[in-house]
């Protein structure tokens, strides 16, 4: 009598296309970021980053910066205070490659992040924000801060004036970066807290910040002294 035949074998796992993309591999578009304390040669782009913030605030009728004013003002020469002493900016750029290294600074290292986006950013006004002869360097965005002090804690602190990030880099984090930035000095220098303000109709800007941990101060409102209001004060008679 003949044995039986064997079975078949099962068959073979289907082979996976080349095309498919592993669970674990970054989205499609990486973007590195670093933030460095701005010198005088970045008063163009300060300038042109305060008016865009202006306009998205619906103050352009307000705005008078200049660049000689913002040189003579932020970059004070021939001596300019160290940076955290006085008026501080941080710049925040982006580029589609790495950094290379710069010389270390003492007072500040830059900080560097990568971020994995899913789409490239389109940036029309990229060739404006390009600073000196890194050409595939952009300028996303700023904060300029200064010290301030709260007799409650006994301690310093920093105040933010402005935190803006462009339009098209919104969304990605890179604010989240800026203030972090500002907060880490803070700690790095013992301060006791960083605040700032934010418009009431930023319902967007609002919660972005409750979801840091920053907490609204509803029973304050902030108060100012400008222009002939502050002329009349400076001639009062006490």
């Amino acid at each position: 009598m003949a044995a039986a035949a064997a079975p078949p074998p099962p068959p073979s796992p289907a082979p996976i296309p080349e095309t498919t993309v592993p669970e674990t591999a970054p989205p499609g578009h990486t973007l590195f970021a670093r933030i460095r304390v701005a010198s005088i040669l970045d008063v163009p782009h300060i300038h042109k980053l305060i008016h865009e913030l202006a306009a998205f605030e619906r103050l352009s009728d307000q705005c008078a910066a200049t660049e000689a004013s913002l040189a003579a003002t932020l970059f004070r020469s021939p001596n300019p205070p160290p940076p955290f002493t006085s008026f501080t900016v941080f710049i925040l750029e982006v580029s589609p490659n790495p950094f290379p290294p710069i010389i270390p600074d003492s007072n500040f290292s830059p900080l560097l992040k990568t971020f994995h986006l899913d789409l490239p950013i389109e940036d029309p006004e990229q060739e404006i924000f390009r600073p000196g002869l890194e050409n595939d360097v952009v300028v996303a965005g700023f904060v300029l801060f200064f010290p301030n002090y709260s007799t409650f804690l006994g301690q310093p602190g920093f105040y933010i004036e402005d935190l803006f990030v462009r339009e098209p880099y919104r969304k990605n984090g890179f604010g989240k970066m800026l203030i972090t930035a500002v907060a880490a000095q803070a700690v790095k220098m013992g301060y006791g807290r960083v605040e700032w303000v934010v418009l009431d109709w930023n319902a967007n800007a609002i919660q972005f910040y409750e979801r840091l941990g920053a907490k609204i101060l509803q029973d304050w409102s902030v108060r100012r002294l400008t222009g002939d209001a502050l002329e009349a004060f400076a001639h009062f008679s006490v």
